[in-house]
């Protein structure tokens, strides 16, 4: 059998390292007029060692891979039931691979990852296949099972970025299978890639060959969370993303910061399923790591741009947690609401008692058991925590006092965001933050049976609000803006009916004392005067108001015709003759809303409910207005 004396052997492996050296250290260092100088040296040495290796390989008279189909099959061998021919004969057979087929086989996988890298995708593609051709001839071992993985892996990136999903799928999912398999059949530290070209001496450990190993698998794993996640997959893919984040945690090679923002992010999806427990998890663990990463001093940040910038970036990524924070807690609230409103959008008494009985200790152990499958955590991270868990709520609040323990978690948060996310230099995440301050208090008063408070709120909102949207410039932030002049006409709109119903149950609007009055038809012009500005706002440069809405603004603005009509015919005149304008408008209103839909009959789907009681007001209308002239000509 052919071999390379220690010196040879020795040369090889110094190329190895340097290659090494050249292609992840000081490429970080080429000019920006030639930005792979040192990628391109590495692949000359890369290229030098397989050319030993394939004298050797003439030298023990082993064939040379070529033309006979193989890539053919190596790319078919990605079918499920096909798999198993990686494993011919079991894999703790009779004798070890061919060690220098798997040596030829790790170069063409460093050649592979070079050209890739240099943004030579075919080339890269070829040598990939090559790997996985070679590794092909020999049935999966410990000798090379760490580099079946690695090319698949890799393979799954390349197809990923050329827009192939279902491709990328197959090699990763086949890297999956691998390491499965052998776990079961073997299970024993595998070699890994980079002691093809080692010395005796510098061999790694059993455990380093297993850190190696499991780490190389937890890539297959995000991996495949990001492509099922492309693919439509979505449960599938948060489970992945889910299951790497569990096992980056012992294995302490990770960035904290980036694994706190996944982990968040994660925790978006599971709050879109209504599993806070789960997105709650998901949120302490994102919270606690953070707070583990190194941050630079203040001082050290003034001295180092590279500590300033570390030192915003921790900043940033701190802020954007409490924001899904923040989603958390706002979504929790709205789902309870959605369970326990009445038709009329109020709190149904009944199913709350209902609710408030089925709450047993049942679902809490039902919480307990969902949840030792998803735990995050080594023993350094899961006491804190859990004890950050155990400060949230994840059932549905089911009154004002359990909805008001979120809320103010979710406020905190709000602070913690709008420090980092100011007006000045982040106009639309501090919008989108003020935004969700408003929803919370505008869930929390959904709870809140007292209406005076209830008002308190709203009105908190207003004030909150209306600043802002009158400090916007109305040519950059058109769309911000319309958004917000659309809310706080609501909100007036909101504060009005609460007004109103509070006074009926006090005395009938014909002895509502001034103050009271005048309340009311302050809080309807303020309404009637956002919701002027938002169609408004709707205008050509030349004032006019467009003939065909764009769908973005169609029921919003038919919505807003809607109720202004409704506000017109609410506000209380002493004069008859302001109370026959007001009606006159109220009718004009209508008839916008009902004259649209005839002209566009698409419309009507946006607007059902609207349309048909603007049709009825546009019929009843005009004999409540006759009546009203009459009794004025009668009174003159």
């Amino acid at each position: 059998m052919a071999s390379l004396s220690n010196s040879g052997w020795r040369d090889v492996c110094d190329k190895f390292k340097n290659a090494q050296t050249l292609s992840c250290e000081e490429s970080l260092k080429d000019p920006v007029n030639d930005p792979y100088r040192s990628k391109y040296k590495a692949r000359e040495l890369i290229r030098e060692i397989h050319c030993t290796l394939k004298s050797l390989e003439a030298g023990e008279g082993e064939e040379e891979s070529g033309g006979d189909g193989r890539e053919q099959r190596a790319s078919e061998a990605f079918v499920d039931g096909q798999r198993d021919e990686l494993f011919t004969d079991g894999l703790c057979g009779e004798s070890p691979p061919g060690m220098l087929t798997a040596k030829l086989a790790a170069v063409e996988f460093y050649l592979g990852v070079n050209h890739a890298e240099t943004e030579e995708l075919s080339a890269g593609h070829e040598h990939l296949m090559n790997c996985v051709m070679l590794l092909e001839r020999c049935r999966v071992s410990s000798e090379n099972v760490s580099l079946s993985i690695h090319v698949r892996n890799e393979l799954g990136i390349m197809w990923t970025r050329r827009d192939e999903a279902e491709k990328a799928l197959q090699f990763l999912e086949t890297a999956e299978f691998i390491y499965q398999r052998y776990m079961k059949e073997d299970g024993s530290p595998p070699m890994d890639k980079i002691e093809y070209f080692t010395t005796e001496e510098k061999l790694l450990t059993d455990q380093e060959r297993t850190e190696k190993f499991e780490f190389i698998y937890t890539y297959t794993k995000y991996y495949l969370a990001q492509v099922y996640k492309i693919v439509g997959e979505t449960e599938r893919a948060a489970t992945y993303c889910h299951n790497t984040l569990q096992r980056l945690l012992p294995l302490k090679q990770f960035n904290r910061m980036e694994w706190a923002l996944n982990a968040a992010t994660l925790s978006q999806y599971y709050i879109s399923k209504g599993q806070f427990m789960e997105g709650r998890h998901c949120l302490s663990a994102a919270s606690v790591i953070l707070g583990l990463a190194e941050v630079p001093s203040e001082a050290a940040a003034q001295e180092s741009e590279a500590a300033s910038e570390q030192r915003e970036k921790n900043r940033m990524q701190s802020a954007h947690i409490s924001r899904c924070w923040i989603k958390y807690c706002l979504n929790l609230l709205e789902d309870a609401k959605k369970l326990l409103e009445d038709n009329t959008g109020e709190l149904d008494t009944d199913r709350q008692d209902e609710l408030k009985r089925e709450r047993t200790l049942g679902e809490e152990e039902e919480v307990k058991s969902r949840k030792s499958a998803l735990l995050f955590g080594s023993e350094d991270t899961f006491d804190s925590i859990a004890s950050l868990e155990e400060k949230v709520p994840c059932l549905f609040p089911l009154d004002f006092s359990e909805a008001r323990a979120v809320f103010l978690v979710g406020q905190n948060h709000v602070k913690e965001a709008k420090e980092y996310f100011q007006m000045e230099g982040h106009v639309t995440d501090h919008v989108e933050i003020l935004q969700d301050h408003s929803a919370l208090f505008r869930t929390l008063a959904f709870f809140e049976e007292d209406l005076e408070a209830r008002c308190k709120m709203h009105k908190r909102r207003i004030d909150m609000m209306e600043p802002v949207c009158n400090e916007l410039n109305a040519q950059y932030y058109l769309m911000i803006r319309r958004q917000l002049m659309f809310e706080l006409a609501e909100i007036y709109n909101e504060m009005m009916d609460l007004k109103m119903i509070r006074a009926n149950t006090q005395a009938d609007t014909q002895s509502l004392d001034k103050h009271s009055i005048k309340k009311i038809n302050h809080l309807c012009s303020s309404a009637v005067k956002y919701f002027h500005m938002f169609l408004d706002s709707l205008r050509s440069p030349d004032g006019k108001f467009p003939e065909k809405m764009e769908e973005d603004v169609l029921r919003p603005a038919l919505v807003a015709r809607f109720r202004m009509a409704r506000l017109y015919s609410k506000l209380i005149c002493s004069l008859p003759s302001a109370q026959l304008e007001n009606l006159n408008k109220a009718l004009d209103n209508y008839t916008c809303i009902t004259q649209y839909c005839e002209e566009h009959p698409e419309a009507a789907a946006a607007v059902e409910t609207e349309l048909e009681l603007s049709k009825e007001m546009v019929e009843l209308l005009p004999f409540k207005i006759n009546r009203l002239k009459v009794a004025m000509v009668a009174n003159n």
